[in-house]
């Protein structure tokens, strides 16, 4: 699955493939980088090459690609018709040019590819106002609230917020 753009940044072409094995050194720098707005309620970084890994082994990352490298990554995870997309990464320098919007695309077609017919995702309440309408110009909708679970302590009150979007 590849897809293509000019980046506005650079006169590149930016592919989107499956992440490798060696790819997870530079995922996970890239994926703390993209999270470090959401140290306002965690501490710490959001994951590490044990982590990144992890993921690999339940789902796929996809990553975007140009002549500098990685900007860019989104995890994917089929749960039987249904299919989670998290960790939506942009190099910061990257934001708000298109990039994210092409990672979320191409992630959903590789959730049809697998058979879903719906994407969920959650979003940190915190981060709520930048991101809810981000993902509600992409056609999710708000499903619920749910709480955190007991092992991750928050530094301000705060819960995720579960999205959906049919894939049909």
């Amino acid at each position: 699955m590849a897809a293509s753009a000019n980046s506005p940044s650079s006169e590149s072409k930016v592919r989107i493939r499956p992440a490798s094995d060696e790819d997870v050194p530079t995922l996970t720098e890239l994926i703390n980088a993209a999270f470090v707005v959401e140290q306002v309620v965690f501490d710490g970084n959001r994951v590490d090459d044990l982590g990144v890994r992890a993921y690999m082994s339940g789902g796929t990352f996809l990553v975007a690609e140009d002549s500098g490298g990685l900007p860019g990554c989104v995890y994917v995870e089929t749960r039987n018709d249904r299919s989670y997309l998290g960790l939506l990464s942009v190099q910061p320098a990257r934001q708000g040019a298109g990039l994210g919007g092409q990672l979320v695309a191409a992630a959903e077609n590789l959730a049809r590819e697998s058979g879903s017919r719906a994407m969920d995702l959650r979003v940190i309440s915190a981060r709520g106002e930048q991101l809810l309408p981000f993902y509600q110009r992409l056609g999710y909708e708000v499903i619920c609230t749910e709480p955190f679970p007991e092992n991750l302590v928050a530094k301000v009150p705060a819960h995720y917020i579960l999205m959906s979007k049919p894939l049909v």
